[in-house]
C-alpha cells in the first residue's frame, strides 16, 4: 500500500489584527466536521469547500504560515482570496504544490502553481500541462522500459 502527499507552503503577510481573524477564521475551518453546523457568520464562499479543508494554518511574525501535506489547494486557495478581498489586500499571491508517494507509483507524482487575487484564482497542473502537450500525435522515438 503506498501513501500519497501533496504539499505546499506559503506565508501570508498580515497585520496583528488582520492575523488575528485569519488564525480563528482558519480554527473554525479546521475544526469542521461533516456532522457540524456552519457557525453564523462563517464566509459562504469558504463554507461550501470544508471538505477540502486540508491545511493547517500557523502564526509566523510575518502574518500567517499555511502549510499542508494532505493537499487542500483550492481551499488554501479560496482562505487566501477571502483574506485579501476582505482587508483589502493589492497584488498576488503566488504558490506551488507537489504530489509524492511513497511508492513509485505512475500516476503519484506532479504538482501545479497557483496564483491567487482579491478577484481571481489561476492554477495550472503539470498533468494538465502533460495532456495539453501530448494529445496532438507526435513522432517521438521515446522507448519505455518497465
Amino acid at each position: 500500500m503506498a501513501d500519497y502527499y501533496t504539499y505546499f507552503s506559503l506565508v501570508l503577510k498580515l497585520s496583528d489584527e488582520q492575523k488575528q481573524y485569519a488564525l480563528e477564521l482558519a480554527n473554525k475551518g479546521s475544526n469542521y466536521s461533516t456532522d457540524d453546523q456552519i457557525s453564523d457568520g462563517f464566509p459562504t464562499p469558504l463554507a461550501d469547500i470544508l471538505h477540502d479543508w486540508l491545511f493547517e494554518t500557523e502564526e509566523n511574525k510575518e502574518g500567517i504560515w499555511i502549510h499542508s501535506q494532505d493537499g487542500g489547494v483550492d481551499a488554501a486557495c479560496q482562505f487566501v482570496q477571502h483574506l485579501l478581498e476582505k482587508f483589502d489586500l493589492q497584488g498576488h499571491i503566488a504558490f506551488e504544490w507537489s504530489h509524492d508517494c511513497t511508492k513509485p507509483r505512475v500516476d503519484a507524482f506532479g504538482g501545479g502553481a497557483a496564483i491567487v487575487t482579491a478577484t481571481e484564482i489561476e492554477t495550472f497542473s503539470t498533468s494538465e500541462w502533460l495532456r495539453s502537450k501530448t494529445s496532438q500525435p507526435q513522432n517521438l522515438n521515446i522507448k519505455l522500459h518497465l
